[in-house]
């Protein structure tokens, strides 16, 4: 069995990894003309960490992995408001949890990557047609791959999906906030953020920074805005949502490297009635973003890549394996994305009052048992169902 797995990002690394040691021949093409630098810090738990376990790829994870003491929230003059324990919270995950910038979890993937699997760069589908027995994939250098089963694993703005399913806009689900993401040198800020994640505690608007271990500093924001469109000059953009903010954000805005070199999108779910058409899947963002208000969006493309192979391995035929991967993936999906739904109003309070519950509600976070509570409500089902199918491997 063959399969072109279009997108050398999460996902697709896992599922490549997956099916190879299921036996199939694997092409992993990717438009970029190599790996991704730009991305920020998510916190790793719930169904991926499962599947990474599985997979043998947490002794890696764990090298490449940051300590967070805590997630704090701080007022303009850089004074701490309000936090979160994150020792506590790994603890009451049982300590099923890390903390890694996103371009490093797609690095400990790649370096797993069997040597059969062939990886392309600066690649891609232009045009998809479903044969008797499999799908025809037109690459952009001209070549022609047949094979049994073509996923697309290429993110929130997938090109497979556009051309097997349909236009973005009849899936996207736009959350009303853009997000950004860049590294930066500067001595006297890392000094500050080194071993806790710093969040501007602020309205419609927030910025965090945390030190690397190379000495730089790594800058996340997320800001309102009514318009999913992008803007033609990343860098500006970000520098006008973000002026005003108070604490050291002026230095890290003076900071903020070339547009090429800033990961910059709307944040957005995709919301899909079926994932699959003919022989062509989806994985990944590519079916089902959740949107970093959900959380756990690294985690789900990995679990849902694990999950896709293992069906597809213990299904009669790739029909069989795409239907019971749906049925069995669909229900933790949609659950996330509901959180994340939920959960728009306190990730990013649009009023004082807001703010004010929301502190209220991350000192509770500290008291015995609350913590626990949390995150487990975080992590969710999810686990569940990802350790059954490790287990059945």
């Amino acid at each position: 069995m063959k399969a072109v797995v279009c997108g050398a990002g999460i996902a697709g690394l896992a599922l490549a990894h997956r099916l190879d040691a299921l036996g199939w021949e694997v092409v992993v093409v990717e438009r970029a003309p190599g790996p991704r630098t730009q991305g920020y810090m998510v916190d790793f738990f719930g169904p991926g960490y499962d599947a990474a376990e599985a997979m043998g790829l947490l002794p890696r994870l764990e090298e490449l992995a940051y300590r967070i003491d805590e997630a704090g929230f701080v007022d303009e003059r850089g004074h701490r408001r309000a936090g979160l324990d994150y020792t506590r919270f790994a603890r009451a995950l049982d300590g099923r949890m890390l903390s890694i910038m996103r371009p490093d979890l797609e690095r400990a993937l790649r370096e797993a990557l069997p040597a059969a699997v062939d990886l392309r760069f600066e690649t891609g589908p232009t045009a998809v047609r479903d044969t008797a027995d499999g799908v025809r994939v037109t690459l952009l250098d001209g070549t022609v791959e047949t094979a049994d089963l073509l996923v697309g694993a290429d993110g929130v703005h997938s090109t497979v999906r556009r051309l097997v399913l349909g236009e973005e806009a009849s899936f996207l689900r736009y959350m009303g906030f853009h997000t950004a993401a860049y590294v930066f040198d500067d001595p006297q800020i890392f000094a500050q953020v080194r071993d806790r994640f710093c969040m501007t505690d602020t309205v419609d608007r927030q910025m965090g920074l945390y030190g690397l271990r190379d000495g730089r500093v790594a800058a996340f924001g997320v800001h309102r805005a009514e318009s999913g469109a992008l803007p033609p000059d990343v860098r500006e953009a970000v520098r006008r949502a973000y002026r005003g903010l108070g604490w050291v954000v002026p230095r890290a805005l003076g900071a903020c490297p070339p547009s090429g070199e800033v990961y910059y999108d709307q944040v957005a779910q995709i919301v899909m009635d079926r994932w699959s058409s003919g022989r062509t899947a989806l994985v990944g963002d590519a079916a089902h973003a959740v949107s970093l208000l959900a959380g756990q969006g690294a985690s789900l493309g990995i679990a849902g890549a694990y999950v896709l192979a293992e069906e597809l391995g213990r299904s009669a035929s790739v029909d069989a394996g795409l239907a019971a991967y749906e049925a069995r993936w669909r229900p933790v999906v949609e659950d996330r994305q509901e959180a994340g739904r939920a959960a728009a109003e306190w990730f990013l309070p649009a009023s004082a009052s807001r703010l004010r519950l929301r502190r209220a509600a991350m000192r509770l976070s500290g008291f015995p048992g609350v913590g626990r509570l949390v995150a487990r409500s975080l992590s969710g089902k999810p686990a569940v169902l990802a350790r059954e199918a490790a287990r059945s491997a």
